[in-house]
């Protein structure tokens, strides 16, 4: 498989695929820092005849951001991409709107395949059938709030037929929605 089409899409925040293309990503950043520090220490191993060196020390410490790349890796395993392309779906290009946003919190994660901000109105939809929409509410009402963001409506679909039909109603987005949207970008995973 050519390097080039492993990385076939867009790897930024709410981009179509941004999950799949970032597991990826991570999953071969987590074997090349694992590979560096292994090679360190057999190369200080193999030096020396001993592992009581200075280039163990290094290995040991290559470990560190080793292991914090594979939590990493780990976290993009746990969720999938949305497979479907809704913006075709959206009634003009002026809408705000992104795939692939896990919402963390101390206590669940809130995954949502494709949201889109117009008039202050925040809408989701998630596969997601037990998805707890009122704890999703408060915490992305605090963290807005936070931002001094004013009053914002938040609805997260189940339904996709009733998802599509409410999008499609959606009028073009406005400044506030573009802070909006930065905001829930620079919370999301």
């Amino acid at each position: 498989m050519k390097i080039s089409r492993l990385f076939s899409y867009d790897k930024y925040k709410g981009s179509f695929m941004y999950l799949d293309t970032q597991a990826k990503y991570e999953i071969a950043r987590t074997i090349l820092y694992f590979a560096v520090s292994f090679g360190i220490f057999f190369a200080g191993f193999f030096a020396t005849g001993t592992r009581i060196n200075l280039l163990t020390v290094v290995a040991v410490l290559g470990m560190l951001p080793a292991s914090k790349s594979l939590v990493s890796a780990i976290m993009f395993l746990r969720y999938k991409s949305c497979t479907e392309k809704f913006d075709e779906n959206l009634p003009d290009n002026s809408i705000l709107n992104a795939y692939d946003m896990v919402f963390t919190s101390e206590k669940i994660n809130y995954p949502i395949l494709h949201l889109c901000v117009s008039d202050t109105c925040v809408i989701g939809y998630t596969e997601k059938k037990d998805f707890k929409e009122n704890l999703f509410k408060d915490h992305i009402s605090s963290i807005l709030s936070a931002e001094r963001i004013g009053r914002v409506t938040i609805k997260i679909f189940t339904d996709k037929k009733a998802y599509i039909s409410r999008i499609s109603s959606l009028g073009a987005s406005g400044r506030e929605d573009e802070q909006i949207m930065t905001v829930l970008k620079q919370i999301v995973l």
